[in-house]
This record gives structure tokens, sequence and C-alpha cells, in this order.
């Protein structure tokens, strides 16, 4: 799974300028993003356009609103899902990122770790939308991350992790002409654990309302246990 993550201002300036956009002068770092929370994404226009989603999807046919339940769409059966296959077709995008957590399970604990780029510079996750419409007919556009079996780095904290895609599968990711599940089912690789790090961090961030440079802290470098804002609640 993934369902939290960071992302820098500088790091989100850096990427759209690699996808040929302009920056995005509003955004402000984010470092504990969260389902349900809006993000950052590129999608998959003729133009290629920059968007604001709301972190799980829900399928344009859905009666109410099923967010909660798809931030993640799992790389195999896209193609098959009936929730995601039309925007496998149409409606990809790519979501901005700094690094992503997961977390461990060590007996009744969870413990958080960070994973990022070995050169510590930003990448996108494989994502989809959809534009939904509520009993009012007002708009609501969202997004799931797409993710797959994990490499060597990943599999002993989880079972999956996000796609991360390199420049060139990010370039056919978001593509408009490429229609074929089969060929972008194919750019839905994990990536070599040699390219990726992790490092353990603070319980801080198992908080979901928690934010800030904090939650990248090393385990024992959070605030102090007797900051009434401290929580380390999963």
């Amino acid at each position: 799974m993934c369902t939290r993550f960071v992302l820098l201002q500088e790091h989100l300036r850096e990427m759209l300028k690699q996808l040929g956009l302009g920056e995005d002068p509003g955004y402000v770092s984010r470092y504990n993003i969260a389902p349900s929370t809006p993000l950052a994404a590129v999608r998959s226009t003729p133009q290629r356009d920059r968007a604001t989603l709301r972190w799980g999807l829900v399928p344009s046919w859905a009666k109410e609103d099923v967010g909660a339940k798809m931030v993640n769409a799992r790389a195999e059966t896209l193609a098959e899902k009936p929730a995601f296959r039309d925007a496998l077709r149409q409606r990809r995008c790519v979501i901005p990122a700094s690094g992503y957590y997961e977390w461990q399970t060590v007996g009744t604990a969870k413990l958080p770790w960070l994973f990022q780029l070995r050169d510590e510079q930003p990448f996108v996750f494989a994502g989809l939308w959809e534009t939904w419409r509520d009993g009012g007919g007002a708009p609501l556009e969202t997004c799931a991350i797409v993710t797959t079996t994990p490499n060597e780095l990943a599999g002993p904290i989880h079972n999956r992790m996000p796609v991360v895609l390199e420049a060139a599968g990010a370039a056919a990711w978001l593509d408009p002409g490429e229609t074929d599940p089969a060929r972008l089912t194919r750019l839905l690789q994990k990536l070599p654990a040699e390219k990726m790090t992790a490092r353990a961090v603070s319980r801080y961030v198992s908080h979901v309302r928690h934010e800030g440079p904090a939650c990248l802290a090393a385990p024992g470098d959070e605030p102090a246990a007797d900051d009434p804002q401290l929580s380390l609640n999963w």
C-alpha cells in the first residue's frame, strides 16, 4: 500500500519543469500527505495539465463517495477491475513526491519508514483519476496511486509498494494516444531496489494530523513526549 507521502515545494517545482509545465506558486511543502486530502497531479490530457485531485478514487458511475476505499489500485488487476479499467485507458496521471512512508509491523507496534530515491531527487507515482458528480451535480475530481509487488528493499517492510515512474515511463504513461491496456500495464514495474533508500523515522508521522519537518525526524528526535500535539496513535 501507499497511504502517506511527502512533497517539498522545491521538488514540485522541479518535477513540473521536467514535465513541461509551469510552477505552482501557491504550493507549500507538505510532509504528511494522507488519503482524503488534496494532492498535486499532472494528467494525461492532450496538452498535459496540472490538477489538484482528492486522494481516493471515486468512479464516475458510483452511487456514493467511496474514495476512502480506493486510495490505491493494484497494477496487476487494473485492466479487469470496473473501478479502474476505463481510467487506465483514458484518465491517467502522475503524482509528484519527495518520498513515501510505509509502516512495518513489529509485534503490536507499527513503525514508520521513509523511502526515497538514492539521490534524494523528486519522482512521480503512477496514478489514475476520475470525475464523479454528487446528487446535486457538483463535480469531484479524485485519484488513486497504483501499487505493485515490492522490491528487495521494500519487501521486508510491506508486501506492496507504489509504482515509481522514471522519466521515460512517466512520458509513456502520460501519452494520451496510448490506450492499450497491455502496453500500459507493462510500464507498471517495481523500481529497482538499488535506486532507493529506506530509513526509520519517528512515529510522530503516524498521526495523520501531524505536519512539518518533524515528520522526517529519526526515532527519538521527535517533539517532546509532553507536547500536547504529539500523539503516537495509529
